[in-house]
């Protein structure tokens, strides 16, 4: 059980980014030998609070006590100096090396001589993975591991360098049943050798496994701070989701019309499994999953990104073969991406050559681009989605967040989709701009265009949407006509 003395203590933590409140007066605190689950909906403030705590973030408004002494972590390195280690979901393992030098990554020890001690690395390493309950061995290569070992690895490499608090961030998400207990055996170790963990999973079953403590966020704000063994599933369920956004998200009632778009027995590798479902005109289906789903990877193939292991896709009944992106925009599809200033925009380029990218062929005859053309078509959508610039001519990069999105969407109208994936579509954005995204995806149902919508924000979904599916694992494990289910439901179900 955990000590009473306090490891770390972050107080009143506040972090803004343009257009978004990321933290607002956020306290958690961390006892040395506890490991403290920390919960919350994507967008919460998790990932903001842990850069903050290892120096990837600078701190804004708040203070940060380690072991009685108040820190300002300039840079990562700083906060490793403190006894802190972050092992994030996409381990930073250097693949060729061998394990032992993964864990002394950095630094070398060296004899009398002033030669490479390699034995002496050899034993410090085995002592350390032995005290974790592992008989890796040491001079084997990192690329021949498997993900656990990877991860176990990581954490001696962090117990090597002295860490007091270990952050692990979804670190069953890759991981088969055996390697999750074994897992689990080293956490509980560390916290015998009064090492602190702060534990992030969307996983319910985890954190009644693992750990004492949970802190849970929502929009920013902790909104729960209990013992695990005085709490439950459903009241932490309830903390997580929160309340009902309806008002804010009015459900219009639009007709819907016949099926337009049909995904048949749908396989990529074992990331997405024999998945089926289609889409009418005017209708919103929203994809729900925890990490790791298949809902983004399943929006991937679906536009050709990726090329499917076999399935069929139909729009208006007839089968399209999408082996590339350029397939399914001829088909009618859009594709509005996670990552928007990666692969939505081109940042170093105006608005109104970004929101014809897609339709350039129709801004003139041949090569030769038709400017006054390209400019009508852009303002229509620059003022019909209120787009806040000052011009068509202004840089997609200067932007806020909402309204990068909205030329985003406003290329896929350009192009005239009728049928639109849009793939966590408020990520990152403010209220307010996040109201006038679903505003617009119900504008052009009203028109017959489909949506198809990956989002985590189920509040959102349940307001927004006409059916819910659910994935899990690759596969759908559920589908919910939206008026008919509620948040608990849709959470449990994701994370059985």
């Amino acid at each position: 059980m955990p000590d009473n003395e306090i490891l770390m203590e972050m107080s009143g933590i506040t972090k803004n980014f343009p257009g978004v409140l990321a933290l607002d007066d956020v306290s958690v605190s961390l006892y040395k030998g506890e490991i403290l689950g920390l919960l919350g909906e994507n967008g919460a403030g998790k990932s903001t609070l842990i850069k903050i705590l290892s120096g990837a973030y600078m701190l804004e408004k708040g203070k940060i006590i380690i072991k009685g002494k108040e820190c300002k972590f300039l840079s990562p390195h700083e906060s490793l100096a403190a006894g802190i280690r972050v092992i994030y979901q996409e381990l930073t393992s250097f693949e060729p090396l061998t394990v032992l030098e993964n864990i002394f990554a950095g630094e070398v020890v060296t004899n009398k001589a002033g030669f490479v001690s390699w034995k002496e690395m050899a034993a410090k390493s085995k002592k350390i993975l032995s005290m974790l309950g592992s008989e890796i061995n040491p001079s084997e290569l990192m690329e021949n591991l498997s993900v656990g070992q990877k991860q176990i690895v990581e954490i001696a490499k962090a117990i090597h360098g002295n860490a007091k608090i270990i952050v692990m961030d979804e670190p069953t998400s890759a991981l088969d049943e055996k390697e999750v207990n074994t897992l689990y055996s080293v956490i509980r170790k560390l916290r015998e050798q009064g090492v602190g963990v702060i534990y992030i999973s969307h996983r319910m079953e985890e954190i009644f496994q693992i750990t004492d403590r949970v802190a849970v966020l929502r929009d920013g704000k902790k909104v729960g701070d209990i013992k695990t063994h005085e709490t439950n599933k459903f009241e932490l369920v309830n903390l997580i989701v929160g309340r009902e956004l309806s008002e804010q998200y009015p459900k219009r009632d639009i007709k819907k019309g016949k099926v337009i778009f049909e995904v048949k027995d749908l396989t990529y590798l074992n990331k997405v499994k024999n998945v089926s479902f289609n889409l009418r005109e005017g209708e919103i289906v929203a994809f729900f999953g925890l990490l790791g789903a298949g809902t983004h990877q399943l929006f991937s193939v679906i536009f050709g990104d990726k090329k499917a292991t076999s399935g069929e896709i139909y729009v208006d009944g007839r089968m399209i073969n999408v082996t590339n992106p350029n397939i399914a925009k001829k088909s009618g599809l859009g594709y509005i991406p996670i990552d928007r200033k990666e692969e939505g925009l081109a940042l170093v380029m105006d608005l109104k050559q970004n929101i014809t990218s897609a339709n350039i062929e129709e801004m003139g005859a041949g090569f030769i681009l038709n400017k006054r053309t390209e400019n009508e078509h852009a303002t229509k959508w620059f003022n019909t989605l209120n787009i806040k610039a000052p011009s068509i001519d202004t840089l997609a990069g200067s932007l806020s967040g909402g309204n990068q999105q909205k030329v985003v969407v406003a290329k896929w109208l350009e192009k005239n989709s009728r049928i639109l994936l849009m793939n966590e579509p408020t990520r990152g954005i403010d209220v307010g701009s996040k109201s006038e995204i679903y505003m617009i995806a119900e504008d052009l149902c009203e028109k017959g265009v489909g949506v198809l919508m990956v989002s985590s924000e189920l509040p959102e979904i349940l307001a927004i949407s006409d059916r819910v599916i659910v994935m899990r694992d690759g596969e759908i494990v559920g589908e919910f006509v939206t008026k008919d289910t509620d948040q608990e439901e849709l959470m449990h179900l994701a994370s059985a």
